[in-house]
Order: structure tokens, then sequence, then C-alpha cells
């Protein structure tokens, strides 16, 4: 009845404010020079924000709302909005739609005028790029990121032998400035001698090494000893190009040779090879003139935000990246990767409803001295990068300037990576009292959601974040290393990641975990969470202190179920009334059985054997040595672990654990029948991801 009460309350709190407002229309078919009513509406977001501006400075007092109706709108910069567009408490400054109207935001230009070259080949002259060197790097073909010219066309060339010398030493902790000699195998050689003049000045090497990505244009090529060299700065100590190092080679001409890829000539002209079923009449390409598509920007120097602003029910799509003359050196999650919607200094700041899609970077990013914010039931996907990212990479000077209270509640974040593979699905770096609850987050190459940036044990502002209900899967895809479902850094007291499915993690050679506690994470809850169908193990603390791992369903991880790596004098977490379920691989691996730490009360089954193996130890052995004294060896008794149906039929192993049933169906995305449909994976793509991992096992 309470729920009811607050549901009217709101209702016609919203009908009292539309009433009251003073509404600015934008068409298709307006004119920025009009009034903005609905019979003379305005044309843009950017005409309206100007119009209201105006009102406001000529003295109406008006509370404002902008309304879009139906339609394709094309943006050749970014809506800006600032303070002085700011609501209030009661009437935030709305921008939402007409009733059952759709329309999108496009942040780009569509390309029209193809001609066919062949039945496999498309051309299209672009004057921009002439004109105006519009010379962009992305393409979007039927709501979809298309794949530009490169080889391998499928996986990676390996690195043979990687030499590096150094110009400039610098005081860091690497190179300031250094030259990398890379010996690579004979088809990437092959592939290289078909680059012409022009081709070196934009062909793109993308490497994967470890976590990361580097991408870099080609200094110089000589074929005659097989080797490459790009410049830049020196490799990082702890993450160098080597000889298990694969890259792929990007952006030449001779390499548009397989159906979906394209490449862009500097003379202007555009090639297409379509796919299967393309017709220059049914297909649709857009090629982005703008990187950013909605920006909130208070006042660093006077710490005014831009606050009260709500955006509801609009689609933006279509975002570019232009990569820097000297290229992308790694970065751990592409952490200073931009995003297409962007806010610093920005206060109670709501995406509702919106779906982002088609960007060259990632969807958005809550960064400096944002506060109350939510993104809730917002569709993410087609992602250069990532989807969601909070907080800065730095730690503020100001405590007042920390970002916190961001709310992600009921979001599908899908599909990403296409620029920066190392890109994660919800990022939380420098930020406090964040909820990350109730996402679908899938398909990306590296971790799902990752929270902390402080590595070791050094004072972190990073507190107090909520992970939980969240469906976290199909990652990896066994292209990068050292990742996590739910991947942690540094002191996060307060931290809970509880109550997540976390299942599917593939990395290319170690660490395929599902929650990973690294470098100095301590204070984290972990409790109530499913885990399976990962790599190297479901659960993983390369080093931390006084974790609490416990209540947890772990099941049919591929290497090992159980990791831990440093060991420390310190209590490293407690490891209690945890279920632990396998049928491949040992249930420990790496330093477990060394490290300090609290374990009892789990119950833990190999479905192969009753005489299951703690590191070397017998149970009997293991027990004696002060662990899991009141642990036990019992099948739990899945309904349909094949078919990854977790549900507990032994309840009285339940009992003698103590171990708390959790409905795990909870996790993902709430809402309507339409809303939950469009969460679930699409079954193609799980099978082309089994199959790659096959493919992997078989190495």
């Amino acid at each position: 009845m309470k729920r009811l009460y607050l549901v009217i309350t709101l209702a016609f709190s919203i009908l009292m404010f539309q009433a009251s407002a003073r509404d600015i229309f934008v068409s298709t078919g307006g004119n920025d020079n009009n009034p903005g009513t609905q019979n003379q509406p305005v044309a843009s977001l950017i005409g309206a924000r100007n119009l209201i501006r105006q009102l406001k400075t000529n003295g109406v007092k008006d509370d404002f709302r902008i309304v879009v109706s139906k339609g394709t709108y094309f943006m050749s910069e970014p809506l800006v909005l600032t303070p002085e567009d700011s609501g209030t408490e009661s009437a935030p400054f709305t921008i939402t739609t007409e009733l059952d109207a759709h329309p999108v935001f496009i942040g780009g230009i569509q390309i029209k005028n193809w001609e066919k070259v062949s039945d496999k080949l498309w051309k299209a002259q672009i004057q921009e790029v002439n004109r105006y060197g519009l010379y962009f790097e992305q393409l979007y073909v039927n709501g979809q990121f298309a794949t530009r010219a490169k080889s391998p066309n499928r996986g990676f060339y390996s690195l043979k032998k990687v030499i590096e010398t150094v110009a400039d030493s610098g005081s860091g902790r690497f190179p300031r400035v250094a030259v990398q000699k890379l010996i690579l195998p004979a088809p990437a050689v092959d592939d290289l001698k078909k680059l012409t003049e022009t081709d070196y000045d934009d062909a793109l090497i993308t490497f994967y090494h470890k976590w990361d990505n580097t991408r870099k244009r080609i200094t110089a090529f000589d074929a005659e000893n097989a080797a490459v060299f790009i410049s830049g700065e020196g490799m990082k100590p702890w993450n160098k190009l080597d000889s298990i190092s694969r890259f792929t080679i990007e952006n030449y001409k001779a390499g548009l040779d397989t159906c979906g890829e394209w490449f862009l000539n500097r003379d202007g002209y555009l090639y297409y090879m379509p796919r299967e079923g393309e017709t220059i009449e049914n297909t649709k390409i857009y090629a982005p003139v703008t990187s950013h598509l909605v920006v909130f920007k208070g006042n660093e120097t006077t710490r005014q935000k831009a606050q009260h602003i709500r955006i509801e029910n609009l689609n933006f799509a279509v975002s570019a990246y232009r990569t820097p003359v000297l290229g992308n050196e790694p970065a751990q999650a592409a952490a200073p990767v931009d995003a297409a919607i962007a806010a610093d200094y920005a206060s109670h700041v709501e995406l509702v409803n919106c779906e982002i899609s088609q960007t060259g970077t990632n969807a958005i990013w809550f960064r400096k001295a944002c506060t109350d914010c939510n993104i809730s039931h917002c569709y993410l996907h087609d992602l250069g990068a990532g989807g969601i990212k909070i907080g800065d990479i730095s730690i503020p000077k100001d405590e007042q300037d920390l970002t916190k209270n961001i709310v992600a509640d009921n979001n599908i974040i899908r599909t990403g990576g296409f620029v920066f593979p190392c890109a994660v699905g919800l990022t939380i770096f420098q930020a406090s009292d964040n909820r990350v609850t109730h996402n679908e987050i899938a398909n990306f190459r590296y971790s799902g959601v990752s929270v902390g940036w402080v590595w070791g044990y050094t004072d972190s502002p990073t507190k107090r974040n909520i992970i939980e209900f969240n469906h976290i899967h199909h990652l990896g895809w066994g292209e990068l290393c050292d990742m996590g479902g739910v991947y942690c850094l540094g002191s996060s007291e307060g931290t809970s990641v509880s109550n997540n499915v976390i299942h599917h993690v593939y990395s290319f050679d170690y660490g395929g975990w599902g929650l990973y506690t690294d470098e100095g994470s301590t204070g984290i809850r972990m409790e109530n969470n499913l885990v399976y169908a990962c790599k190297n193990s479901g659960f993983h603390q390369h080093y931390g202190k006084e974790n609490i791992i416990r209540n947890n369903i772990f099941a049919e991880n591929i290497k090992a179920q159980l990791q831990a790596t440093r060991i420390e004098k310190h209590l490293s977490f407690t490891f209690t009334n945890n279920i632990v379920w396998f049928n491949s691989g040992s249930l420990l691996t790496s330093n477990w059985s060394k490290i300090n730490l609290k374990s009892d009360n789990n119950c833990y089954w190999d479905a192969r054997t009753k005489d299951i193996r703690f590191d070397k130890q017998t149970f009997g052995e293991w027990q004696a040595s002060g662990k899991d004294k009141n642990s036990i060896i019992a099948d739990p008794d899945f309904s349909n672990p094949r078919a990854f149906d977790f549900r507990i039929r032994n309840k009285s192993m339940l009992k003698r654990i103590g171990f708390k049933s959790f409905d795990y169906s909870k996790a993902g995305v709430y809402g309507s029948d339409e809303w939950t449909a469009l969460g679930k994976f699409d079954p193609k793509i799980a099978a082309q991801y089994d199959e790659a991992i096959q493919k992997l096992e078989k190495r």
C-alpha cells in the first residue's frame, strides 16, 4: 500500500510539473529561428537550449522542458549543458519525447551515394574528407560496428621477438622515449609488403599483451629482416611486448578482403564489402563526425555545477574516436578514453530509458566532481570501449571534488571493446558510495565490472561501493589476460560484491576469474554470488587484506575453483559457508594452502571422486592443519549443473554448513517482458563464444 501511495504521489508530481513547465518543441521539420511552440518547433536540441537561455536572459521565469518529436536528428557537435541550463530539485530541466515518439540523434552523416564496383564491393565519394579533412576511423552499418580492413581476418599474429632501444630514459619507472623493433612471422611480413606509401600514414598495429592493448602507427618496416619499428614511450616493465604478445594490422587498402570490412582512402573514396543479404537499398551506413554527443559541464573554478537535469527516452547513436598521431600507449581498462556522454562538475543528472550505441569510445562517464546522478533502464551497446565509467582516474586534491553517489541500475551494457578491447563494461575509478545494481553486462573482451584505482595498500578514496544483483557473463573471449567478472583494486572498506551471477569468463592465458581481488583489495564483502564456467578459478585473490568471501556458489570452473597468490602475514580473507562443486581441474591452485586465511563451514564436492585433494593433502590432513574444521565433503545435488541449473536439492547440507539459500534468478534487469527479453543474451553469440573457447582449450 505504501508503494502504491509513492507511485501515485510521484505520478501526480510529474503531472503537476508538466502542467507548470513551459515546453519547447523540437521537430525534424522545425527551424532553430522558430519560437519553439508545438506549431513552430525548433530543429535541434542545441536550438532548444539556446532559445531557453535567451528566454531566461529576457527575464522569463518559467520552468522549461524540451519535448522532442519522432524522427532522426543529425548532430555535428555535442549538446553542452552548463550551470545556466540547470533546473531545480522540484522542477528538473527535462529533455523528453512526445508520447510514443522514439527519436534518434546521430552524431554523424549518412552515406547514401554508394555505387557498385562489383557484387562484392561498393564505393562512395565522401566530399568532406577532401574539403574538411574529415578522416573517420569508425563506420556503422545497419546499427552495428563495422570492421576496418585488417589482417588476419580472424585471430591474431604472434610476435617472434622484441628489441627495445632507449632514446631517453627519463626519471620514471619506464623510458620516456624508445623505439621497439618487432620481429614478425612470415604472414605478417607478407601483409606489410602490400602497404602503399600512403597506407603507412594511417595503418595501425594493435597489440594484445596481458591485460593491455597498445595501438601504434608504423615508424619503419624492414622486409628483408622481417621487422617493423614502432616508437613512443618505453615498454612498461610489468607488461612488456614479448613473444607471447599478439597483434593485428589495421587500415590498409590491401587488407580489404572479406565481407563486412571497409577502408577509407585519403582521396575521399570509401570502400565497403557488403555482408550476405546487404544491398545498397536496404543498408544504412553512418560515419561519425563528433566524439561527444552530450556534455554536462559545470564550472571547475567556482565549483558551480550543472544540476537537476533529466534526459529520458532518447536514442543517441554514432560517435567518433580519432587515434592520436603517436597512437595509444597501453592503459589498463582503457582508463583515459573518453565517453560519448560525459559529465564533470555535475549533480542530480539523470539518464533514464535512453539508448546509446555505436560509439567510438565509452558510452557514459560521470568523471570529475559528480554527485547524486542516476543511469537507469538504459541500453548501451555496440561500443568502441566500455559502457559506464564513474569517477576520475586521479584522486582529487580537494575531497569535495570526489565523485560519489552515482547509481547505475537496471541497464543493459553489452557488446563493446571494438576500438579498445581492454575496456571494461562498468568501471569505478576514484569514487565512493556508488550503487551498481541489476545490470546485464556481457560480451566484452576484458573485465565486466572494475572497482578501485589504487594498487597496493596506499590510501584510497574508493569506499562503500555496492555491486549487487548484476548478471555478468561472456567476457574475455580468450583475447586478453588478468581479468575478472568483478575486478577489485586497493583499500575498499565497506564495498559489497553480492548477489551477482557471473559466468563464462575466459582469458587468453592466465587470469580468467569470476571474483578477483587484485593488488591491495581490502575490506570487501563478497557473498551470495553464483560463479561458474570461468577459466582459471571462480575466486582469486592476488593479494589483499581482511576480505570476506561468504555464502557463494562456485561451480564448474575449468582449471581450478579457488586461487590465492601472495603470502602475507596479515589475514588475507575469510572463506566460509560456501559451496564448491566441480567436475574438471583442481580444487585449489597457487598458494591457497599457504596463505593466512580463515576457512570453515564450506561444502566441497568433486563429481569425479570423493577423494578431494586440498593441494596435496587429503581432507583429513587439511582439517588437521587447522583449515575447514567444520566443513564437509558432500554433493549439494544441483538440479541440473550441465544446464547451469544450480538450485540445491540437498537441504540437509545447507543446515550443516549454515548456508543461506539465495534466489540467483533475481540478478540482472527487471521490469517489463519486453525489457527483460532484450536483456537475454543472443544464443548465436553464445554459441560463437563456446566455439572460440573449445578451440582455445585444444591448444
